[in-house]
């Protein structure tokens, strides 16, 4: 009993420095955040107990309002960025010739950052850039198509951006689940005559499920927390057609100084975050578990 009770005080230790971390940097100031959504806020005079009306204002608010429909068009990629993950992972599981080349590529967009990325995606984007180009040489298009200047196709300009980063992230992921797979599973269903899509389904799909369902809930979170492509690419723009609810709270937060509106969109999206991971918890389950 003693020697159980010095692990656990070992493992507490352990744990501490990253604790304190969280709590001054993560745990305070959600928490902090989440009271002052409620009130006047302001760094120049008394903070007074407000209630509901920022929560209110900003419902009130179409460019609000806007964004949060946007934020949650995001989460129409999260099923494209998931099977393309599996897809991916399922290719570079073989071992071919070069194959960890073809890994090292698909991860390089997660590790490059996002000015990077922004510069090399307006570019692309942009109405004589490389794409264009491509798809007027190959007569897809008479004239340029204004990726980013087209209030219908800016938002799924940027949604693309953001399928391509992650891409590559959730398919390390997937990659990692796949070689944990017993081989002698594959093995036995090979003996009595399965061919590779029946493994597939019934051996793979289901020993992936615990990492469908983190990946889908991180994949979920990320986009409904979309800001940084935005801020990159478009700015909001344009006539705020790639506004997110996020990128409102940044907004008005830090170019506005309404801090409150601010936080209670921020208090909003985390709502919503909070509701559709308990969502994919409950409906991704593994049912073996």
């Amino acid at each position: 009993m003693k020697l159980a009770h010095r692990h656990t005080v070992q493992a507490w230790l352990f744990l501490t420095p990253a604790l304190l971390l969280l709590a001054a940097f993560s745990f305070w100031p959600v928490g902090y955040g989440s009271v002052l959504a409620f009130t006047d806020y302001s760094l120049i005079r008394e903070t007074r107990f407000v209630g509901l009306d920022n929560f209110r204002y900003i419902f009130n608010n179409e460019m609000f309002v806007s964004g949060l429909k946007n934020s949650l068009m995001f989460l129409l990629m999260v099923p494209f960025v998931q099977v393309g993950a599996i897809v991916l992972a399922v290719l570079v599981n073989n071992r071919l010739p070069g194959i960890r080349l073809f890994r090292a590529a698909f991860y390089v967009p997660v590790v490059t950052t996002v000015s990077v990325v922004g510069i090399m995606w307006g570019f692309m984007f942009h109405e004589q850039g490389a794409l264009n180009y491509v798809m007027m040489t190959l007569k897809l298009v008479n004239a340029p198509v204004g990726w980013l200047t087209n209030d219908s196709l800016a938002l799924f300009a940027v949604m693309f951006v953001t399928l391509w980063r992650g891409l590559g992230w959730y398919m390390v992921m997937y990659l990692a689940a796949l070689q944990s797979i017993p081989s002698d599973m594959q093995e036995a269903a090979m003996l009595d005559g399965a061919n590779r899509w029946q493994r597939f389904w019934k051996i793979t799909v289901p020993m992936l499920r615990p990492t469908i369902m983190l990946c889908s809930i991180l994949s979920v979170l990320a986009a409904l927390k979309a800001y940084q492509e935005v801020d990159v690419l478009t700015q909001g723009g344009p006539m705020n057609s790639t506004f997110t609810a996020l990128y409102y709270a940044y907004d008005q937060g830090l170019k506005h100084l309404k801090l409150p509106r601010a936080l209670a969109a921020s208090f909003v999206v985390s709502l919503f975050c909070i509701a559709i991971a308990l969502l994919c918890l409950r409906y991704l389950k593994p049912k073996h578990r």
